[in-house]
């Protein structure tokens, strides 16, 4: 894989958050220390963060999510403050500027919409400020709402003409069968067949394997007709952006080029 310029990066809630949902704050500066970095040697990173919610709940001092959709939007407003509050210290320590960029649906398909985003995006980097984009859950309803932050990067991904969507996850990447009950899965490291990929992933039923995996799959899928490729990756060491960003091989590479073209 060839080096990589302008990556749009995802931190989904289990790499942002610790299971308790307080923010992981070890690995949180270790994302923003590499991305700064790589900010420093010419790359464009654009970073979309889920977690508000978990972060929100925690801060609250419930034991659960909320059950209400106006108990989680309220959650998502706090949580969000607190994240950004994190990242923007994070990345000042790290001499990097940070902007929030909160989107829903309605947004991104609203033409109009679109190119705000677009602008709005194409600035902060040409401003060497990193961008936070994150779905506006505080107040998205079903009708204007992705559902999920893999999708809603994969469409970034797009406006932002990127080189390459980088999704970084509680799992190495794509495996031929459910790693959690299979010891001999095997690491898929190249998906050019995304059907395939589909059965490779209903196939298991872990958490593993069903609906993150099949979400990660169709961001993969969107992003590809773009001809963005998408890496899937750990982002238990976000030091990983390193060997992405240099075409190193690190996960699972779904390529441009494929068998259901």
């Amino acid at each position: 894989m060839q080096e990589r310029n302008r990556i749009v990066v995802k931190v989904g809630t289990s790499t942002v958050c610790h299971p308790n949902g307080a923010p992981n704050l070890r690995r949180l500066e270790k994302l923003c220390r590499t991305i700064s970095d790589l900010n420093n040697t010419g790359h464009e990173i654009i970073l979309v963060t889920s977690g508000a919610i978990g972060v929100g709940t925690r801060k609250m001092g419930l034991s659960h999510r909320p059950a209400t959709i106006s108990g989680r939007q309220a959650a998502a407003a706090i949580g969000q403050c607190e994240l950004m509050s994190i990242y923007d210290r994070l990345f000042m320590d790290y001499g990097s500027l940070s902007g929030q960029i909160l989107l829903t649906k309605d947004i991104t398909e609203d033409e109009t919409g679109k190119q705000n985003v677009i602008a709005t995006l194409r600035a902060l980097l040409e401003m060497k400020a990193v961008p936070i984009v994150n779905e506006n859950d505080s107040v998205a309803t079903e009708e204007i709402v992705y559902g999920d932050n893999d999708t809603l990067s994969a469409v970034v991904a797009i406006f932002a003409e990127a080189d390459v969507l980088v999704i970084l996850s509680d799992i190495e990447g794509l495996y031929d069968s459910d790693p959690a009950s299979n010891p001999d899965a095997k690491l898929i490291s190249i998906v050019r067949d995304y059907d395939k990929a589909h059965q490779a992933a209903s196939g298991s039923h872990s958490e593993h394997g069903t609906g993150g995996m099949i979400t990660k799959i169709h961001a993969a899928s969107i992003a590809r007709e773009a001809g963005i490729p998408t890496v899937l990756a750990s982002g238990t060491d976000p030091a990983i952006l390193y060997d992405i960003c240099d075409g190193v091989p690190a996960g699972t590479l779904f390529t441009v080029e494929g068998e259901n073209e």
